[in-house]
């Protein structure tokens, strides 16, 4: 028999090469290489050889199909960042920061997944028994049918879900498990690429519903290889700042509902409380706007959300000035500064620029560029924002100004919430009643106009 290739695994990024070396070349990092035993030598021959299998069940694209039935929890906001609730069979990835309540999230959703109906497993390998269920009777959940088992061992945790049938197993975390076909330690690449796999499978074929904690790198992605994330159905993070009670669940991949859909809580004494207007909590520690307050009018998924973006530019002691952006993409902060200079003549050269988002929420979406620029300007000329104003627009390299989607929902949302006035870039579909909008054709005009400077 011929000798089995080895392979070598970076236990940090999951890049596999064919020999060892003390760096890895993807990621850079240093001594995280191990060599891992296949997880199947295969066939020795370069065919599948002459043995056939059985033909598939072929159909058109006509064919009828009813729409996957689901089982709504009573937790509005997960069932929200889930699509509208559970659907049988289908596996989910949560991820999250140590200690930001995961844990916490999945017992609350396992007993109102229990309470709702469902034959609910929640299998621990990071906690004993004891500790849940002390958990449990801090969040007054102890009295929820759902049961419990503290087990490692992948074939064991299978094995007992085969006989119960639950309609729903909570694995937590995925990184504890242990597959005993596979020759590597617990938590490597290859343990949680095969545990994953198995579970998936699990889910698939006897149409349990299986929910997975993963955890995060320094980087906020999943500890792993990225294969995890495309077994599954369902990819959700769950971020916040501990500093903050807000905590955020963000759907970056949903084969049953709209992606990029966030759900919002409230760590409280009796765990985490469902927020059902986000927009009024994010808002409600602002006080008086001072000079770098901008409210901006987002889109999270279905959902308009209005957060306040902060921005403080001061003189810098330094050679080189420091640039610190929290919530938002440091790389698009350094694009808009270099308009500001390059289209509107605004210098921030031996300036520092500190952004945040408050309330410890992430913008990713373009349409934040304007109430970017617009905190820059105003607390690098010291003139406050109207209180009333929420701005939103996409900047262009040229300085223009592009209109973004879904204009009017983020108008309604911000005249709920008692706003009455909206700078946004001309050009859009933008109806309002009751509101004053102020259209801007570039940046330039933002500038003059509104900050009075260039």
């Amino acid at each position: 028999m011929a000798r089995t290739a080895s392979t070598f695994v970076c236990q940090a990024c999951g890049n596999s090469t064919s020999k060892w070396s003390g760096r890895c070349e993807a990621c850079g990092e240093w001594n995280t290489i191990v060599e891992e035993t296949p997880l199947s030598t295969g066939p020795t021959g370069k065919s599948l050889g002459n043995a056939k299998g059985r033909a598939a069940r072929l159909t058109d694209l006509s064919h009828p199909e009813a729409p996957p039935p689901r089982t709504a929890c009573g937790i509005g906001e997960l069932d929200r960042v889930l699509g509208g609730g559970l659907v049988p069979g289908s596996a989910i990835l949560v991820g999250g920061d140590p200690g930001i309540g995961k844990s916490t999230l999945l017992l609350q959703a396992a007993a109102a997944f229990a309470r709702a109906g469902l034959k609910v497993i929640y299998a621990s390998g990071e906690e004993a028994s004891a500790q849940v269920r002390m958990r449990a009777q801090r969040l007054d959940l102890a009295q929820a049918p759902v049961q419990l088992a503290a087990e490692t061992n992948l074939r064991d945790i299978v094995t007992t879900l085969e006989q119960e049938r639950p309609a729903l197993a909570i694995v937590d975390s995925i990184q504890t498990m242990w597959a005993d076909n596979v020759a590597s330690a617990p938590g490597s690449v290859a343990q949680v690429r095969a545990a994953a796999h198995e579970l998936t499978t699990f889910a698939k074929s006897r149409n349990t519903s299986v929910i997975m904690v993963g955890h995060v790198t320094k980087d906020g992605q999943i500890a792993g290889p990225r294969v995890v994330e495309h077994m599954v159905d369902t990819v959700l993070y769950f971020e916040g700042e501990r500093g903050h009670q807000f905590r955020i669940l963000r759907s970056v991949k949903n084969r049953f509902g709209p992606a990029d859909e966030i759900g919002v809580f409230e760590m409280t004494g009796a765990g985490l409380a469902e927020v059902g207007n986000p927009s009024a909590l994010f808002l409600s520690e602002r006080g008086t706007p001072a000079p770098g307050s901008v409210v901006f009018a987002g889109i999270e998924g279905t959902r308009p959300v209005l957060v306040e973006f902060q921005a403080l530019v001061a003189p810098t002691p330094q050679a080189q000035p420091r640039r610190t952006v929290v919530g938002w993409d440091g790389g698009r902060l350094a694009m808009i500064l270099a308009v500001l200079e390059a289209r509107c003549g605004i210098p921030f050269g031996g300036l520092d620029v500190y952004l945040n988002v408050a309330g410890g929420m992430k913008v990713s979406e373009p349409a934040a560029d304007l109430a970017v620029a617009a905190a820059l300007l105003s607390a690098r000329e010291d003139v406050a924002v109207p209180p009333e104003t929420v701005v939103f627009g996409e900047i262009s390299l040229s300085g223009a100004l592009r209109p973004v989607g879904q204009t009017e929902n983020r108008l309604k949302e911000a005249q709920k919430l008692g706003f009455s006035t909206a700078i946004l870039p001309r050009g859009g579909k933008a109806k309002s009643k009751g509101m004053k909008l102020t259209e801007m054709p570039d940046l330039a005009a933002v500038v003059g106009e509104v900050f009075g400077a260039g």
